[in-house]
């Protein structure tokens, strides 16, 4: 079997050098690149292609790892590629990763995509507890997530729900709480609506802001044994050497920063470390197999050299590099500026056109109302001349029903001469006469009183028509409402932006105004921690009743113990450089 492999590694040496070219897929965690390479390439050759693809300049973070039996390895840079431990098959597959982390992240990372292949690395981390995060913390950063995907929350569109294919949160935090995914999801949306107004890579920068400080970030960990044969884990980060417990990866028992350590080297599986302090003994370890050693000794230079060249003067491409990025931040606020601009007066244009729509909606509804009133107004008009009319045919009928009753009664008296039951029989007559006489007489009156009172009802419904004409017409005549911030122009159905109006010149009261904004921004930082720390405490509080605290995690138990204690990572690890080395390294030997 044996004979086999050789022979086929055999087969594929021969046919790289007959092709004289080998195939490489480089894995990120956004993507995966396929490249074709000459086989005298170097590794550094190999990883500026990538770099170049990526549009990377911060390359000094970066490095391309592969496994090798168990064990990550970094590719070389000043070695050809095919003569390293590399895979044989094609095509031999690398991972794109941030090999060394910043101290600060604001203040080192100059380019977008740096800080954005960084925000995918470390949430990936903590996601997979490879980092370990407090639910309070872990809540807050999914918030920040959630902000660099979808921009400001908007509840029209981030209805309840959209969360429930993201991946955002620990498992191990889900599990230690008794809370449905929608209990999650709101807690993590109350915190994302807050971030508004923010952009992608200011929610990203914030994520690595809470990140960088919690306790395992950016520490590579490797199994060891001191001069008693005591397993510990060492730590290797930015700021230096840690020792650790095995069962405490959150807090070192001693630490060593780069600006104390004079030098690294190791021989077979042991590994020494020469302080500074010439007084002080060397401390030393051994680690499993010589190979984790070459691992320790490449992330301790690296680390080391960017120690000390975060401490000095930036070099000259390094100032190039964070002028160009002042000046595209100072491009990207003017444009944000000059957007929210554009913003707002759409906001009060469409305001402004709904008013004018409500206006006109009111305008149409009272003009309608006085069609209504206009037309009642003639229908009682019709109406009552139509009962004067007939008031005056009646009173015309009863007078002259009047009149011939009158001639009734003179009829009568002529013929009264006769007999005397005749004058009695015409005296009651005539009496019965002059009685419907009478009545006839007042009904005429009473009726003549109805006519000239269905005329005057007449007259106010005419007045009455009358108005309600002019209240119309009033109504069609008035000029369309314009409110004074719009051009008469701007009316519903054309709304148009002059680009004039909305233009705006990059001036140096610009890159004034920019800077008093970063000065602004500095002084705040101390209340801005504050607040963090708050809003931390305030989330923790929130959940804390729906802990099962059986279900903690021993590195769980320890954090709540530190934070019991007010120790945090930055504190510990001052406390700690704060003694002597020459101490150090005998608490080291001694545990």
């Amino acid at each position: 079997m044996a004979s086999a492999l050789a022979a086929r590694m055999g087969l594929n040496s021969l046919m790289r050098k007959q092709a004289r070219t080998f195939r490489v897929r480089i894995c990120s965690i956004e993507s995966d690149m396929e490249f074709s390479c000459e086989i005298k390439w170097k590794g550094k050759d190999l990883f500026d292609l990538v770099c170049r693809t990526l549009g990377l300049r911060e390359t000094w973070f970066f490095g391309l790892s592969y496994s090798v039996k168990d064990t990550v390895a970094w590719l070389k840079m000043d070695k050809k590629v095919l003569d390293q431990e590399v895979p044989k098959e094609e095509p031999i597959v690398f991972h794109f990763l941030a090999k060394f982390y910043p101290e600060n992240a604001e203040e080192e990372l100059v380019q977008d995509i740096t800080q954005h292949l960084f925000f995918l690395q470390v949430k990936k981390k903590i996601l997979e507890e490879e980092i370990h995060c407090p639910p309070e913390a872990s809540v807050l950063l999914a918030s920040y997530a959630v902000h660099a995907k979808y921009g400001d929350y908007d509840p029209e569109v981030h209805k309840p729900g959209f969360l429930a294919e993201e991946e955002l949160l620990p498992k191990r935090v889900i599990n230690l709480y008794q809370m449905t995914p929608e209990m999650w999801e709101e807690r993590i949306t109350a915190c994302y609506a807050e971030h508004r107004g923010r952009t992608r890579d200011q929610a990203e920068m914030e994520y690595l802001k809470i990140a960088q400080d919690l306790d395992m970030y950016g520490v590579n960990y490797f199994l060891i044994k001191n001069k008693k044969g005591t397993d510990l884990l060492l730590g290797v980060d930015a700021l230096g050497l840690h020792i650790y417990d095995p069962n405490n990866k959150l807090t070192p028992k001693c630490s060593f920063p780069w600006n104390e350590i004079r030098n690294i080297s190791y021989s077979d599986k042991e590994f020494t470390i020469k302080p500074l302090d010439k007084k002080a003994n060397v401390f030393k370890f051994n680690s499993s197999r010589q190979r984790v050693n070459k691992l320790i000794l490449q992330l301790c230079i690296g680390n080391h050299d960017l120690f000390m060249r975060r401490r000095r003067v930036d070099t000259l491409e390094v100032q190039q590099m964070k002028a160009q990025a002042r000046e595209e931040r100072a491009r990207k606020q003017v444009e944000r500026q000059r957007l929210q601009r554009e913003k707002q007066l759409r906001e009060e244009a469409e305001r402004a056109r709904d008013e004018l729509e409500r206006r006109l909606v009111q305008l149409q509804d009272e003009a309608h109302m006085a069609n209504e009133a206009l037309l009642r107004s003639e229908q009682t008009a019709d109406l009552l001349a139509e009962k004067a009319q007939i008031a005056e045919e009646e009173a015309k009928l009863l007078a002259q029903k009047a009149a011939e009753a009158e001639t009734e009664m003179q009829r009568i008296k002529v013929s009264a001469m006769r007999g005397q039951e005749e004058r009695r029989l015409m005296e009651q007559k005539m009496l019965e006469a002059e009685m419907l006489a009478l009545t006839m007489a007042e009904e005429s009156e009473r009726r003549a009183k109805e006519a000239e009172q269905l005329k005057q009802d007449l007259q106010e419904a005419r007045d009455s028509e009358r108005r309600a004409k002019n209240k119309l017409l009033e109504i069609t005549s008035k000029a369309v409402y314009v409110p004074p911030s719009l051009p008469a122009d701007n009316l519903p159905g054309e709304l148009s932006f002059s680009r004039e109006n909305l233009s705006f010149d990059f001036k140096d009261t610009d890159m004034k105004r920019l800077s008093m904004e970063i000065e602004k921004e500095k002084v705040e930082y101390m209340e801005k921690s504050k607040h963090l720390q708050e809003q931390l405490n305030e989330l923790k509080t929130e959940i804390e009743s729906l802990k099962m605290k059986e279900r903690e995690t021993p590195l769980d138990i320890i954090h709540n113990q530190n934070t019991e204690q007010g120790t945090s990572k930055h504190s510990n690890f001052k406390k700690l450089t704060l003694q002597s080395t020459k101490s150090r390294v005998a608490f080291f030997e001694e545990l």
